[in-house]
């Protein structure tokens, strides 16, 4: 038995019913709707993902173009690191070679200094004492790489020796006497030498040269 309450929903059933019979093919043309759209959103989805999935070619390419840059800016890096460590070397070098210019003329007067020591006071203390610093400062030098300029008897080289003076009528192609030692440090010139030019060094004989007979008798004519 239907009560009030529930006859409404009962002639609404009824009337769908009766829908489905006359018009059949429309009640189930909404279920393949339903179908073609859940079919089409699959399809759509599936298609997002492979455009959003790259090739492997793509990948590789991508792989190597980024290999190429981390190798070029290593390689950068390494050019940087060696000219900067060549920069460095060479500041020292300077600096060190400067600092050895200085040193120069201060054995230039220890030497001036112990040339003139007069010849009792030559084994005094204290000259011992001035002699021993003018040691320590030649063996620094050496250890630094520093050697005197070789000159006296030695061609004329305007590279390495200071002419400042000549032998009138001479060829000044040798050098005669040298005034201040020069100094290399490795291959490079600290300071030239300053030095005399002129012909060849004469031997000495060590003898006097003995007036001629002629000359003798003379004198002895005359006395």
């Amino acid at each position: 038995m239907v009560t009030d309450a529930e006859e409404p929903v009962k002639q609404a059933e009824d009337v769908a019913a009766e829908d489905n019979k006359a018009n059949p093919e429309a009640a189930s043309a909404e279920p393949n709707h339903q179908t073609e759209s859940a079919a089409a959103q699959k399809e759509s989805s599936n298609g997002a993902a492979t455009e959003a999935t790259p090739d492997l070619a793509t990948v590789i390419a991508e792989r190597d173009s980024y290999l190429d840059q981390l190798k070029r800016s290593l390689a950068e890096f390494a050019n940087y690191r060696r000219r900067v460590d060549q920069e460095r070397a060479l500041a020292r070098e300077l600096s060190t070679r400067d600092l050895l210019r200085a040193l120069v003329p201060i054995i230039d007067d220890f030497e001036r200094a112990l040339a003139a020591v007069p010849e009792d006071l030559r084994e005094h203390p204290w000259v011992e004492g001035i002699r021993l610093i003018e040691r320590k400062l030649q063996a620094l030098l050496e250890r630094e790489g520093v050697t005197p300029v070789e000159a006296l008897g030695k061609p004329f080289d305007p590279g390495l020796h200071e002419a400042v003076a000549t032998e009138p009528g001479s060829t000044q192609n040798i050098v005669v006497e040298v005034y201040q030692k020069g100094y290399l440090h490795g291959q490079h010139l600290l300071r030239p030498a300053m030095v005399k030019v002129g012909d060849a060094l004469r031997e000495e004989t060590g003898s006097e040269q003995q007036p001629p007979a002629g000359d003798e008798a003379t004198a002895e004519q005359g006395e």
